[in-house]
């Protein structure tokens, strides 16, 4: 890649506009294009034009892969924005990997992966699994039902809650997963079931637009959040957004970002965002993951003086940028991010009330290995 001609430099963007977590990915997309334009307004990047070439990936590996192809073969791109489900993203990163590319990953996943053609911007389960479990035994009691959707990130991060839950005294009365596009029957049977443990707090890593009927369901059931509270990791503005107020307040999640962060990035980012997509447009964590990680890009090709994606990472670890959720860099062993771990419960407007806010931002750990605090992963898993 010429960083002298002044030619756009061409970039991958790969997110669902239709599909079933299309709700979330829409607005990720929407973050790229506005970090993009920020960037391109500021004389773009070794001074070209960014230019955004972009697929739909309909919520589907089959399409993440093929999709990844058509932009590392036929477009001669090498630097990929994108991704939500782990499904998608274990699709599209053997190409990305062939082809010696770099995939921007912009969402909280189940961790216990390492890509070196990879750079994970989203929460790794030290940054939210535990907190999220932490806080809700201290406030809630040692009694849970998880439920997720039928793939490998609720499988995965389930397993991690399990141990923790388990390690420190508590009980999981029973784990479900429905599926990608739970019918109204499916989503009443697991409603059902969980109402014959009272008191249990429910874990949901339901994604996509099955989490709208989920949190119907459960307060159709009379589940009252004060004492049987949904605690999720997925369930952000979007979703929402989509389910209205009545349905999601009092539930918590757990997440680096909430839209209601007080910081003048965030209110300047929040600004611009809803400018272009209305007042009401939904802000949440994989949304400014998607958007921070471009500027991280930004920052980092500046730095190398190359747009080549080995450069760009080499340089990544140097380059911070001050996000709206607080400042992120990348760290240079396992190209996961430093997040600000956050604990938000939904107020009647459908806003999120953060309840914990980190003092700093938590060095990412996704194989649970480090610090003492988490050695409750061997113990559990050595029973």
């Amino acid at each position: 890649m010429s960083q002298s001609d002044g030619a756009p430099l061409k970039v991958g963007v790969l997110f669902s506009r239709t599909g079933v977590t299309a709700v979330v990915e829409r607005t990720q997309l929407n973050a790229v294009h506005l970090a993009v334009d920020e960037i391109n307004a500021a004389g773009g990047v070794l001074g070209r034009p960014v230019e955004i070439v972009e697929y739909d990936l309909e919520s589907s590996p089959k399409v993440a892969e093929a999709r990844a192809r058509d932009l590392l073969e036929t477009d001669g791109v090498r630097l990929i924005f994108g991704c939500y489900m782990s499904s998608t993203r274990k699709a599209a990163l053997p190409v990305v990997e062939k082809y010696r590319g770099l995939l921007f990953y912009p969402t909280l996943y189940e961790g216990f992966e390492f890509s070196s053609n990879c750079i994970y911007s989203g929460a790794a389960p030290n940054q939210n699994i535990v907190p999220l479990a932490r806080y809700l035994m201290r406030e809630y009691g040692n009694e849970f039902y998880l439920v997720g959707s039928n793939y490998i990130y609720p499988y995965e991060t389930n397993r991690i809650m399990r141990d923790f839950i388990t390690a420190f005294g508590g009980k999981v009365h029973e784990e479900r997963y429905i599926p990608l596009r739970p019918s109204e029957d499916e989503l009443r049977t697991v409603v059902t079931d969980i109402a014959r443990f009272p008191g249990s707090t429910i874990i949901s890593t339901i994604v996509g637009d099955g989490t709208t009927g989920f949190y119907r369901e459960c307060r159709r059931a009379g589940f009252d959040p004060a004492t049987m509270p949904i605690g999720s990791l997925t369930t952000g503005e979007a979703e929402v957004a989509a389910m209205g107020a009545e349905a999601a307040e009092g539930h918590i999640t757990s997440a680096p970002y909430f839209q209601t962060l007080d910081t003048v990035e965030n209110a300047r980012f929040r600004d611009a965002y809803q400018a272009l997509h209305g007042a009401a447009a939904p802000i949440s964590a994989c949304t400014e993951a998607a958007y921070m990680q471009v500027h991280l890009f930004a920052r980092a090709a500046e730095q190398a003086g190359s747009t080549e994606p080995g450069a760009i990472k080499r340089a990544l670890p140097a380059c911070p940028f001050k996000a709206p959720q607080g400042m992120v860099s990348v760290d240079a062993e396992n190209n996961h991010t430093y997040l600000w771990p956050r604990i938000g419960r939904v107020d009647s407007s459908g806003r999120f009330a953060i309840l914990e806010d980190s003092k700093a931002a938590v060095r990412p750990d996704p194989y649970l290995i480090n610090p003492a605090e988490e050695d409750w992963s061997r113990r559990a898993s050595h029973g």
